[in-house]
């Protein structure tokens, strides 16, 4: 089980909640999770419990802007009121650091979905020789015009109202038609998953659907477009291990495709060492979707093959 709710006061000024999770067999490693955006990390609890049980120590933090963590410059949807990218890669350094503290002498491998899979692959690029593995699940890095529309119509929301207001465009562009992609939808989440208990269980969350600030937002198309840059993917190890999870049936990502694109895009630049799984039939929560157990076995098996 996730322990209770721990603090950290990092760097950036947050005071970062988290959940750790302790192997329960000889340690082999450490995971470190980000979390997907508008959600926090106690979601991440079954996912971890089978973590541990192949002996991975686990750590989830809320991501600023995220969950119970606080901080004086990041209300609930905010980054910071500056160098928010800065800022939440510094926090994910900062559990780093924590974890190794905790468990010295093990690898690290970085995990990260969605929004946190684009922090997760940003945080590598600054930092590309401190984890053994990158795992990214469900993340699209590849908007392409449509992006660069948005972060103008962001500038404009900016100009007009302010940076720390919710966005009114982005959700109708991002959750809303997710939600409307899918056929005979019951919820405007059945994107997430086809699990009506997990969609319905999110809507209930007070911590996750919330509307992002205007400025959470602009710092995310910072984090897609610099991750997925050639120059700073060349930053990586080239025989980096890096595991791609997709859905082929997740509007978020293009059906998948934009993890494929991903992929392409490591070995384009000369990473040797990228396996690329998309799932047909799953939406978004690749693990809180019908057949979660298959990607999470999947993924163990990828873990134990990393070696020391």
């Amino acid at each position: 089980m996730f322990s209770d709710l721990l603090w950290l006061d990092a760097p950036s000024g947050a005071r970062l909640a988290y959940h750790h999770q302790t192997a329960e067999t000889a340690a082999r490693g450490i995971v470190l999770i980000c979390h997907g955006l508008a959600e926090h990390s106690r979601r991440y609890q079954q996912f971890a419990a089978a973590l541990s049980t192949q002996g991975y120590h686990v750590y989830a933090h809320d991501h600023r802007g995220h969950g119970e963590t606080t901080a004086p410059d990041a209300t609930l949807g905010l980054f910071a009121r500056r160098d928010g990218v800065a800022k939440v890669i510094s926090d994910v350094m900062a559990m780093r650091d924590l974890a190794i503290e905790n468990h010295p002498g093990l690898p690290v491998i970085l995990f990260g979905h969605s929004m946190g899979g684009l922090i997760a692959l940003n945080v590598a690029a600054e930092h590309p020789q401190v984890f053994r593995a990158l795992t990214i699940w469900n993340s699209n890095f590849n908007p392409g015009p449509a992006g660069r529309f948005a972060e103008g119509v962001l500038y404009l929301e900016q100009m007009l109202k302010g940076s720390d207001v919710p966005s009114l465009i982005l959700p109708k562009a991002t959750f809303a038609a997710w939600g409307r992609a899918i056929p005979g939808h019951r919820t405007a989440f059945d994107w997430l998953s086809h699990d009506p208990r997990e969609v319905d269980a999110y809507i209930a969350d007070p911590l996750c659907g919330f509307d992002a600030s205007v400025s959470m937002w602009r710092d995310i198309f910072r984090l897609t477009f610099a991750g997925a840059a050639p120059e700073r993917l060349a930053r990586l190890p080239q025989r980096l291990p890096v595991y791609l999870v997709g859905g082929g049936q997740d509007p978020a990502t293009n059906k998948g495709r934009e993890i494929r694109w991903l992929g392409q895009r490591m070995l384009d630049v000369g990473m040797t060492d990228v396996e690329t799984t998309v799932y047909d039939n799953l939406r978004h929560e690749t693990l809180n979707e019908i057949g979660r157990e298959k990607a999470t076995t999947d993924f163990l098996t990828w873990l134990g093959n990393l070696g020391p």
